[in-house]
């Protein structure tokens, strides 16, 4: 179940904050806050004052990849997303057509044994659909070129129709995104931190307020199907372990930080609650009847109402919450996507 509000026409973050006007930094987006189904109406640069001391805030380190290439099947022009890089070289991948508007939409017709030419003269080859319940994603495999090379000679973010023009990546890194050790990365930015600035986490440091870094590299959503979340790999170290049984010991709440946080650190958890670090790739998918054992409340952007990840919300904060918070966020016209609000969802 999702909420019944439909986004209305105008709501979609078309351009990053700052670029909204004179003054405005990537902490001038505004904060709906959900305790229960009371709601109430802030700015993000409020935040340290709505935590406590003693919270944690789990977050996401995963750098934003340029991950969207443009290549030829023929003499027809696509573009592919890179995805996800799995264990045996090759990588997830998604071929979309260019829509004209600098944007793209889904490819239709897709099959094992499509070539993609690449810049450069590399190959791409399609071998097999990542799920045999949609042919989306597909694993392929490349020749000619290291595909994170590629990426950064020729990558550029992914963008879709509801961005006003492209961006250069700097605008998709957050201020926790670290560089991996072996150059992986998410497709696309783990969006809910791209708010914090230096000045925002120096206030909560000072007030109490504890980090749990995690990693979880997140792959292409899908914007049409909204099919539910596939593998991806994330990493919880043995200091976040740590520190996140602790407040769970303790009267402090552990908040993630977006979807990809929930992802990571309910995968390190089990059954008694007690989070392990953990290293590899989950499929877990957080729903109401899974229920989570970790987190306590939730920082996240405002989703799509068929949106899979409308159900994780459910579980961290129940239907009744949610439905409240979506009717408030469309009526005070709170901007919806990457570069939108924020809505914080606390028990």
């Amino acid at each position: 179940m999702t909420p019944a509000v439909k986004v209305p026409e105008g709501l979609s973050a078309r351009v990053p904050v700052e670029q909204r006007g004179p003054g405005l930094e990537r902490d001038s987006v505004r904060l709906l806050v959900s305790r229960g189904t009371a709601v109430s109406h802030h700015a993000f640069r409020e935040l340290p004052r709505l935590l406590r001391a003693g919270d944690l805030l789990v977050v996401n380190t995963s750098a934003t990849l340029a991950a969207a290439v443009d290549g030829r099947i023929g003499h027809a022009r696509v573009v592919v997303h890179f995805s996800t890089r799995g264990d045996d070289g090759r990588w997830a991948v998604e071929l979309r057509d260019p829509d004209g508007r600098g944007t793209t939409r889904a490819r239709a017709g897709v099959r094992a044994g499509v070539e993609v030419w690449l810049p450069g003269g590399v190959r791409l080859l399609l071998e097999d659909p990542l799920s045999a319940h949609a042919e989306r994603l597909w694993w392929a495999r490349v020749t000619g070129a290291e595909v994170l090379e590629l990426l950064r000679r020729h990558g550029r973010p992914i963008r879709y129709a509801y961005t006003e023009r492209d961006q250069p990546l700097s605008a998709y890194q957050t201020v926790f995104a670290l560089p991996s050790p072996d150059g992986a990365g998410s497709a696309e930015m783990p969006s809910a931190g791209r708010p914090f600035t230096a000045r925002i986490v120096t206030e909560l440091v000072s007030r109490g307020v504890q980090f749990a870094p995690v990693t979880l590299h997140t792959g292409v959503a899908s914007m049409e199907a909204h099919e539910p979340p596939y593998p991806e790999r994330f990493v919880v170290p043995e200091a976040s372990a740590r520190v996140l049984n602790a407040v769970k010991a303790g009267d402090g709440r552990v908040i993630a930080v977006g979807t990809t946080a929930v992802r990571a650190v309910e995968s390190a958890a089990g059954p008694d609650g007690v989070v392990r670090a953990r290293a590899g790739w989950t499929d877990l998918v957080v729903t109401p009847e899974r229920g989570v054992r970790v987190v306590d409340g939730l920082l996240t952007g405002l989703h799509e109402p068929e949106a899979s990840h409308l159900l994780m919300l459910e579980a961290v904060a129940g239907r009744a919450a949610l439905d409240r918070g979506y009717e408030e966020a469309v009526r005070g016209r709170y901007l919806w996507h990457e570069f939108g609000d924020l809505h914080l969802l606390l028990p």
